[in-house]
């Protein structure tokens, strides 16, 4: 007869396996944090028509507050993924809580532009937000394995989700409060939440490498072959999805203002494009769990172009909203993907780096794209080339996506010439 003392490593041991309760628990926690840091990213979007007037701005310089929270957010992505990697998820997280509350805090005190942008760059961005996105869906994706695709496309909805709810809140609080006590407020939130939520990480996985069960065919054992220019490929494609994708939106508040139908109404196609989105990036997780990462960024990248090529003959007011929509669901899945794809190919040890670079690089591509777009818009009056513009880096990325692909095309043993 086995002892009690005997099965109680068991029941452990089950609890902390990939896929289990306790999975899913982990999950859910990362996605409340996803949500709350994810403020750093939005406020900078919804803040640019209130800052072009503040400091006396062009859009383009108007725009410059957004790049530097996203490149900062960048380039933490990529330190807050070694952190993680070597310390666990826990220690990026509690930071990102100090500093979004430190840098919400000293953002609104600025009386410079210049100083709006190195409070956004370093402390929102790179030290705060960054934590909440990369090393998060690496994090996540340790923990499941025949639910990889949608637990991975929870998390990565986080900052879809912050983007959905919290405009509508910032736009509503700016004109109430102004900008400044706005800034202030969120700083409080974002530490009374994260700090306590940050310590129930502390647990670190220990897994083996597999790649999902939909990429290879129903298996469920081992990784798929790599290449040597497999990873750079997926940076590449992340940073030329999200150029195009940021035309959107980081500017479709100020397109709504240009248009005449005022902040108010951007703000809210802003919050229907992520809430969409959303939407786009759960079924997205489903599908991948039946089809794959691959062939999920393949479909988005196609319909994400489409989407983009639909906002230049539309500028009314209703199909606007009908644009932004189908824009939020087609491109949904896209980022989600390059984890289960880097999943699949690299092993689980390299995770928190390889996520993050990659997940950077959709990040500097929505920094890039959102200042192109400003600068497009300063030289030609209209934000139609800008669009455009997002449509070539779109057609860039589905051309990656083809090219990968065709690289996990099965071999084909040569003929023999027969006598």
């Amino acid at each position: 007869m086995q002892s009690t003392g005997s099965r109680e490593p068991q029941r452990m041991t089950a609890a902390f396996t990939p896929d289990s309760r306790y999975a899913w628990f982990r999950l859910a926690v990362s996605l409340v944090l996803a949500v709350v840091g994810g403020i750093g990213l939005w406020l900078a979007v919804v803040v640019l028509p209130t800052i072009q007037a503040e400091f006396g701005v062009d859009r383009a310089g108007a725009s410059l507050p957004y790049t530097a929270t996203f490149v900062g957010f960048a380039f933490g992505g990529f330190a807050m993924g070694r952190v993680a990697q070597r310390y666990g998820i826990i220690v990026p997280v509690s930071i990102a809580a100090v500093a979004l509350g430190a840098g919400f805090g000293l953002a609104a005190l600025v009386q410079m532009c210049w100083q709006c942008l190195v409070v956004q760059a370093v402390l929102i961005g790179f030290l705060g937000s960054a934590a909440t996105f990369g090393p998060l869906v690496a994090d996540v994706s340790q923990w499941f394995v025949k639910r990889r695709g949608i637990a991975i496309a929870i998390v990565a909805s986080g900052n879809y989700i912050a983007g959905a709810i919290w405009p509508p809140f910032m736009q509503s609080a700016i004109e109430t409060y102004g900008w400044r006590m706005t800034y202030a407020v969120l700083g409080l939130i974002c530490v009374t939440i994260m700090l306590p939520l940050a310590q129930l990480l502390r647990r670190r996985p220990q897994f083996e490498d597999t790649a999902s069960p939909a990429s290879r065919g129903g298996g469920n054992g081992g990784l798929l072959p790599s290449h040597p220019l497999l990873f750079p490929a997926l940076v590449l494609a992340g940073l030329s999805c999200c150029v195009a994708m940021s035309m959107p939106q980081v500017h479709i508040v100020a397109y709504c203002a240009d248009l005449g139908y005022g902040p108010a109404r951007g703000a809210e196609m802003l919050s229907v494009m992520l809430a969409f989105g959303v939407v786009s990036r759960l079924a997205s997780g489903l599908i991948a769990d039946r089809i794959g990462g691959l062939a999920t960024l393949i479909a988005g990248s196609f319909l994400q172009m489409v989407a983009l090529l639909l906002y230049i003959p539309f500028d009314g007011l209703a199909s606007l909203y009908v644009v932004s929509a189908v824009f939020g669901l087609s491109q949904g899945g896209i980022v989600p993907s390059y984890a289960l794809i880097i999943r699949d190919h690299f092993p689980a040890r390299e995770a928190a780096s390889r996520i993050s670079t990659v997940l950077t690089a959709t990040v500097f591509g929505m920094a890039l794209g959102g200042w192109i777009s400003g600068e497009i818009f300063d030289l030609t009056g209209s934000y139609a080339l800008a669009f455009l513009n997002g449509v070539a880096w779109n057609v860039l990325n589905l051309g990656i996506a083809l090219w990968i692909l065709y690289l996990r095309r099965p071999l084909r043993p040569l003929r023999t010439a027969t006598a």
